[in-house]
């Protein structure tokens, strides 16, 4: 499904996780419908936009395994092996330019499609309130740029 990007404010770059939280961000045994609380960082259940670039940088920094600054194919599929919100990711949905590599950029730039389908108010965050309104207060947010 081909969704509109939302503009997204720039999230600063968080340092490494635990290996608790690093367990926890891979979803562990949870089944996909409960993967927002992987990437939602202070447990509020409001799904933001911040905290959606915040989670992508840490994946990020965690696959770039030559701290190069890119993703190549290899170092993608450790994103996808991570955690279920990007379990079935595609790397040419990241590959905005298609050069073979993913860039911090184009990688933590992308919008999440939960997101952009129940923010109703447009203000770069799901609430509670929202998901209610919607009926999808049992679906969870996932990540975007599946494969097909």
């Amino acid at each position: 499904m081909s969704l509109l990007c939302a503009a997204i404010s720039a999230a600063s770059a968080q340092p490494a996780p635990s290996d608790q939280e690093h367990r926890r961000e891979a979803g562990g045994d949870r089944p996909p419908a409960s993967t927002a609380e992987i990437w939602d960082a202070n447990r509020d259940g409001v799904y933001t936009c911040d905290e959606w670039k915040a989670y992508l940088g840490r994946l990020f920094d965690r696959a770039d395994r030559n701290h190069d600054g890119n993703l190549t194919p290899a170092e993608f599929e450790g994103v996808r092996r991570t955690g279920s919100a990007l379990a079935d990711a595609d790397f040419g949905y990241f590959d905005e330019n298609q050069d073979g590599k993913i860039t911090r950029t184009e990688f933590v730039g992308k919008p999440n499609e939960f997101i952009l389908q129940n923010d109703k108010n447009g203000d770069c965050r799901v609430t509670q309130d929202e998901l209610k309104n919607t009926g999808t207060d049992q679906k969870r947010p996932a990540g975007r740029g599946k494969k097909s």
